[in-house]
Protein backbone atom coordinates (compact mmCIF):
# COMPACT_ATOMS: atom_id res chain seq x y z
CA UNK A 1 0.00 0.00 0.00
CA UNK A 2 1.18 3.25 -0.47
CA UNK A 3 2.55 5.59 1.79
CA UNK A 4 -0.55 7.57 1.56
CA UNK A 5 -3.14 4.96 1.35
CA UNK A 6 -1.62 3.56 4.59
CA UNK A 7 -1.57 6.58 6.68
CA UNK A 8 -5.45 7.17 5.50
CA UNK A 9 -6.07 3.94 6.48
CA UNK A 10 -4.76 4.42 10.09
CA UNK A 11 -6.71 7.96 10.68
CA UNK A 12 -9.99 6.08 9.03
CA UNK A 13 -9.51 3.46 11.97
CA UNK A 14 -8.57 6.15 14.48
CA UNK A 15 -11.84 7.80 13.44
CA UNK A 16 -13.92 5.05 14.46
CA UNK A 17 -13.21 5.99 18.09
CA UNK A 18 -14.06 9.20 17.43
CA UNK A 19 -17.38 11.40 19.16
CA UNK A 20 -19.55 12.10 15.66
CA UNK A 21 -19.55 15.69 16.25
CA UNK A 22 -15.61 15.86 16.03
CA UNK A 23 -14.90 14.35 12.67
CA UNK A 24 -16.80 13.83 9.42
CA UNK A 25 -15.86 10.24 9.32
CA UNK A 26 -16.86 9.77 12.56
CA UNK A 27 -19.87 11.41 11.60
CA UNK A 28 -20.32 9.29 8.65
CA UNK A 29 -19.63 5.91 10.75
CA UNK A 30 -22.15 6.93 13.16
CA UNK A 31 -24.61 7.23 10.22
CA UNK A 32 -24.11 4.23 9.31
CA UNK A 33 -23.58 2.17 5.60
CA UNK A 34 -26.34 3.87 3.76
CA UNK A 35 -25.05 7.34 4.43
CA UNK A 36 -21.78 5.56 3.00
CA UNK A 37 -23.10 4.46 0.20
CA UNK A 38 -25.40 7.71 -0.23
CA UNK A 39 -21.97 9.98 -0.05
CA UNK A 40 -20.50 6.71 -2.71
CA UNK A 41 -23.17 7.70 -5.08
CA UNK A 42 -22.90 11.65 -5.02
CA UNK A 43 -19.19 11.42 -5.84
CA UNK A 44 -19.59 8.73 -8.56
CA UNK A 45 -21.96 11.20 -9.94
CA UNK A 46 -20.18 13.95 -9.87
CA UNK A 47 -17.30 12.25 -11.15
CA UNK A 48 -19.43 11.13 -14.47
CA UNK A 49 -19.76 15.36 -14.85
CA UNK A 50 -16.59 16.43 -14.46
CA UNK A 51 -15.50 13.53 -17.16
CA UNK A 52 -17.88 14.51 -19.58
CA UNK A 53 -16.85 18.32 -19.01
CA UNK A 54 -13.01 17.63 -19.92
CA UNK A 55 -11.77 18.82 -16.70
CA UNK A 56 -8.70 17.29 -15.94
CA UNK A 57 -8.79 19.01 -12.38
CA UNK A 58 -12.08 18.08 -11.57
CA UNK A 59 -11.64 14.59 -12.63
CA UNK A 60 -8.82 14.50 -10.33
CA UNK A 61 -10.62 15.99 -7.86
CA UNK A 62 -13.70 14.40 -7.97
CA UNK A 63 -11.82 10.71 -8.22
CA UNK A 64 -9.93 11.20 -4.82
CA UNK A 65 -13.67 12.07 -3.44
CA UNK A 66 -14.82 8.99 -4.87
CA UNK A 67 -11.63 6.80 -3.16
CA UNK A 68 -11.98 8.41 0.22
CA UNK A 69 -15.97 7.64 0.37
CA UNK A 70 -15.05 4.07 -0.86
CA UNK A 71 -12.06 3.91 1.59
CA UNK A 72 -14.60 5.14 4.28
CA UNK A 73 -16.88 1.83 3.49
CA UNK A 74 -14.13 -0.45 3.62
CA UNK A 75 -13.13 0.08 6.94
CA UNK A 76 -16.49 0.38 7.85
CA UNK A 77 -16.48 -2.99 6.82
CA UNK A 78 -13.29 -4.27 8.54
CA UNK A 79 -11.41 -4.11 4.91
CA UNK A 80 -8.68 -1.88 3.70
CA UNK A 81 -7.23 -1.00 -0.01
CA UNK A 82 -5.05 -3.69 0.42
CA UNK A 83 -7.45 -6.18 0.23
CA UNK A 84 -8.54 -4.30 -3.37
CA UNK A 85 -5.22 -4.02 -3.94
CA UNK A 86 -4.38 -7.97 -3.86
CA UNK A 87 -7.59 -8.65 -5.78
CA UNK A 88 -6.48 -6.40 -8.57
CA UNK A 89 -3.40 -8.45 -8.76
CA UNK A 90 -4.65 -11.53 -8.98
CA UNK A 91 -6.78 -10.81 -11.59
CA UNK A 92 -3.38 -9.87 -13.50
CA UNK A 93 -2.79 -11.98 -16.36
CA UNK A 94 -6.56 -12.81 -15.96
CA UNK A 95 -8.59 -11.42 -19.31
CA UNK A 96 -11.41 -9.25 -18.03
CA UNK A 97 -14.02 -11.22 -20.30
CA UNK A 98 -12.83 -14.51 -18.44
CA UNK A 99 -12.71 -12.86 -15.33
CA UNK A 100 -16.53 -11.73 -15.96
CA UNK A 101 -17.64 -14.98 -16.85
CA UNK A 102 -16.41 -16.43 -13.65
CA UNK A 103 -18.72 -14.57 -11.85
CA UNK A 104 -21.77 -14.63 -14.02
CA UNK A 105 -21.43 -10.99 -14.53
CA UNK A 106 -23.73 -9.11 -17.00
CA UNK A 107 -22.08 -7.41 -19.89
Amino acid sequence: MSDILAKLAKILEQRKQAQPDSSYVARLYDEGVDAILKKIGEESTELIVAAKSGSANEVVHETADLWFHTLVLLASQGLTADDVLHELERRFGVSGLDEKARRGSPK
